[in-house]
């Protein structure tokens, strides 16, 4: 059997459910658990290195946060999204980030807009570089920090939650032609207007900054919508 899933770390103050459950959800969204896959108990368990219990439990658990479905005689699944759902996803992601930007624009600090201009040039660093993996740690990183300047944790968690379900996707959003290079001048704007306190305008710059990355997204997916990835189990 081919191991996919790393053991898990024991030295680590959380409990072993939650760590096989993070690890679970990390190997959903990054891929190496497909959509439509089968999760069979005894060999996730073999490959990380525990036992069936912490899996089980785990498993439920995606299944409440929406990473797993439940299909009856059948077992548990990794969960597809389809076009509906990734739109509907974006949609609510549009609104919020779009007030994002604009409560960042009226309460962010300085040291704050300093570390978004240090990581705007890691990311022109990996666009030179064609650093996928790398341009989508450091983005992640560059909303963050944004997120994290509207001084409203409440709307930071809904917004992470959401971001969360799609993760899996975003590769297949920057891998795009061009996209990499388009992203990076959209956040310089969004950081020009953040710094210049044109709430207006940064609330204007974030929907279309997350609106392209949809149209971009729906487009790959549609052509690929007969692919494994974008069904449901059934």
């Amino acid at each position: 059997m081919e191991r996919r899933l790393i053991p898990v770390s024991l030295d680590n103050y959380k409990p072993l459910r939650e760590i096989v459950f993070e690890a679970l959800r990390e190997a959903i969204i990054n891929g190496t658990l497909e959509p439509g896959e089968r999760l069979m108990e005894i060999q996730l368990a073999e490959e990380m290195g525990v036992s069936r219990t912490p899996v089980r439990e785990a498993i439920r658990k995606l299944e409440l946060e929406g990473f797993v479905v439940m299909v009856p005689r059948k077992g548990a699944y990794v969960a597809g999204l389809s076009m509906k759902d990734i739109a509907d996803v974006f949609e609510i992601r549009t609104a919020l980030e779009s007030l994002a930007a604009g409560l960042a624009a009226e309460r962010i600090t300085e040291e704050e807009l300093e570390n978004l201009e240090r990581l705007l040039v890691k990311i022109g660093e990996c666009v030179q570089a064609n650093d996928l993996d790398k341009l989508i740690e450091v983005d992640t990183e560059f909303h963050d920090v944004l997120f994290k300047a509207t001084r409203n944790e409440r709307l930071v968690q809904i917004i992470s939650n959401l971001r969360e379900q799609i993760q899996r996707f975003r590769t297949t959003s920057l891998a795009s032609p061009g996209r990499m290079k388009y992203a990076l001048e959209e956040h310089k704007k969004i950081v020009e207007a953040v710094s210049e306190r044109n709430v207006e305008l940064a609330q204007k710059l974030a929907a279309e900054h997350i609106e392209n990355a949809e149209n971009i997204m729906l487009n790959v997916l549609r052509e690929k919508r007969e692919g494994k990835g974008f069904k449901s189990a059934e």
